[in-house]
């Protein structure tokens, strides 16, 4: 491509120090235009300069049209949670210009399309344009082609201005495009023109740049929602069913495309598992139950407005005594609410989904990496306790990428929990007996031989045999050794993760992902000369080491992405004698948790 015109104009801006691999980027794009390929060339560059790094995608809940953003941290102290103001602005979205370019700070940098007849003026900010059509015309592509092409010109100026490589962003295009040499160079090609002419027409006068370091070496980049499938697929999953809705789909997409892979037998070639895309949520929960009755290793995905649905079958899991996983990567609610901004609303519903006195067990991811590891650590669980199992991730964790420490195979054996045999199965067997006295009886599956060992599975009152029974004294027998198995649920699920500051006075609660911004926040906190120590909940029900921590401080502060503090009201009830220690910070707009507003809220307690 020959050198195309300038048309930029740069602010008059008094020299600064430089800023290495600390600051954060928001592209701003119209959805349905192709500008993620683009996002994740520039974020997975990054990755391969070893730089810590982390995207987070705002999009609307439309097809194509609406405004989106794009936000990329670079940081070399390897924070990951959302920053609270983003230095450079790739503007291409003239609808939203004026917004974004206001919402710069000061100092910041806007890089933007030229060929826009106006763009709002700030004199505290640096100004770049790019004659985007130019590159366009000279690629020859035609209809939608060139609207996909046209991010590659941001890809290409933004590489230019703040110094990231081209062979990085090759390594980044070629795993997106899988290795198809043609796409990549296609892409490339646009991308090195664009960085070509920027290099000759605009002069650099910010002081963003980024740097390889090393501190990525090693390490995968991958959503929770991909671990997620992956991780159910090593945790024995054999069925699934499911219906479509943002923000899990890709959680089943992911599982199906391993299950294809490696659940085949290897003579006959043909499946050993199913996948069935139901009606609807009731369904499928009602599909699911049914193989966990069968022995199957069964789960479904969903989010809110299907836990809201599912809430009758969940009940007759629960006092049926049948395992089932259900993964619930969590969106805003109530209602439709926003399906594609993240939170942490549906603790208290699935917590206590279905009527009457149930409880639920629920597992709390809050990296990649633990939603691999809660595939098998779900399964285990649900089998353990012959129970349906819920696993609440939310939008943030499922559908972003993040770094992580390769996966290790879980070496350990499958636990089947209580399961007789045909020879074990005597006169006296009753499915809901509780012999040891943990709560958990013994199940046998369709299929055993011996004729004593079939029950009924009835979501109605029923005595120790299985049998229907409307007797008081066994009501009250099946419902107090119900409440026994949930405290032997305690003991079982995965413990807290604890940082404690030897000096904190001050405690910090959380579960998920807003343990990242309150990292950042803690070491800001702890500059400033306050202490705190951290415990990240990863299951419910709670145990004894959250009232141990508890007891250690005089105030504990329990942040969570919901309006009413869910968390906050589960451990007042559970901890009736500590809940004057608990001071709740509860926040929720539909974006993830920043540090700033962390420290902004601890610092006015």
């Amino acid at each position: 491509m020959g050198v195309l015109e300038a048309a930029s104009r740069e602010a008059s801006l008094v020299e600064r120090p430089s800023i290495v691999n600390d600051f954060s980027i928001v592209v701003a794009t119209a959805n349905g235009t192709g500008s993620q390929t683009a996002n994740l060339a520039i974020l997975r560059a990054f990755f391969k300069m070893g730089i810590p790094v982390n995207g987070k995608n705002i999009f609307p809940s439309n097809i194509q049209g609406l405004p989106t953003w794009y936000h990329i941290r670079v940081s070399k102290d390897g924070y990951v949670a959302r920053r609270h103001t983003s230095e450079i602005l790739v503007a291409f979205n003239e609808v939203t210009a004026h917004e974004d370019i206001q919402s710069l700070p000061s100092g910041g940098v806007c890089l933007h399309n030229g060929d826009w007849r106006s763009v709002p003026q700030r004199d505290d900010i640096t100004y770049y344009a790019v004659p985007v059509n130019a590159f366009v015309r000279e690629t020859g592509m035609k209809g939608k082609l060139r609207d996909y092409i046209a991010n590659m010109v941001y890809v290409g100026a933004l590489a230019q201005i703040i110094g990231i490589s081209i062979n990085s962003l090759d390594e980044a295009l070629d795993h997106h495009f899988k290795g198809r040499r043609k796409l990549v160079e296609s892409n490339l090609n646009v991308v090195k023109a664009a960085y070509e002419w920027t290099a000759v027409n605009l002069t650099k006068t910010d002081p963003y740049h980024v740097a390889p370091m090393n501190e990525t070496e090693g390490q995968i980049m991958i959503t929770g929602n991909e671990a997620a499938g992956l991780g159910s697929v090593y945790g024995g999953v054999t069925f699934s069913a499911w219906y479509p809705i943002t923000p899990s789909t890709s959680v089943i997409d992911t599982l199906n495309n391993y299950l294809d892979k490696l659940r085949r037998d290897p003579e006959t070639g043909k499946a050993t598992y199913a996948v069935v895309q139901a009606e609807d949520e009731l369904a499928a929960i009602g599909m699911i139950l049914g193989a966990g009755w069968a022995g199957a290793r069964a789960m479904t995905a969903t989010s809110g407005p299907g836990i809201s649905l599912m809430a009758e079958f969940a009940g007759l899991g629960y006092f049926a005594e049948i395992p089932a996983v259900i993964w619930d990567i969590q969106r805003v609610g109530p209602s439709t609410g926003l399906p594609t901004r993240t939170g942490q609303g549906d603790l208290i519903s699935t917590y206590y989904l279905g009527h009457g006195d149930t409880e639920n067990v629920i597992l709390l991811p809050g990296t990649v990496k633990e939603c691999f590891d809660f595939g098998t650590t779900s399964f285990n669980l649900a089998d353990e306790l012959q129970t349906p199992v819920f696993v609440l991730s939310d939008l943030d964790l499922g559908m972003n990428n993040w770094m992580s420490e390769p996966f290790t195979y879980p070496d350990e054996p499958i636990k089947r929990g209580k399961v007789l045999s045909a020879a074990e199965v005597t006169r006296e067997y009753g499915r809901y007996q509780d012999i040891d006295g943990d709560g958990v009886g013994y199940r046998t599956l369709p299929g055993n031989e011996n004729p004593l060992a079939a029950w009924f599975a009835r979501g109605t009152g029923h005595n120790a045999k299985a049998v229907y029974s409307e007797r008081p004294e066994d009501w009250l027998a099946n419902t107090d050794r119900l409440k026994r198995k949930f405290e032997t649920a305690r003991k079982l699920v995965p413990t807290p993760v604890v940082d404690e500051a030897a000096d904190a006075k001050i405690g910090i609660l959380a579960f998920g992902t807003t343990m990242y911004a309150i990292e950042e926040a803690r070491d800001r906190l702890a500059a400033d000369g306050i202490e705190t120590s951290f415990m990240r909940l990863r299951a419910l029900p709670i145990n004894d080491n959250v009232k141990n921590f508890v007891a250690q401080y005089d105030k504990v502060y329990v942040i969570e992405l919901n309006r009413d503090g869910q968390l906050h009201k589960i451990l007042q009830t559970e901890m009736p004698d500590m809940a004057i220690k608990l001071v709740s910070l509860a926040f929720l707009d539909g974006m993830p948790l920043t540090a700033h507003w962390v420290v902004e809220a601890i610092s006015s307690k």
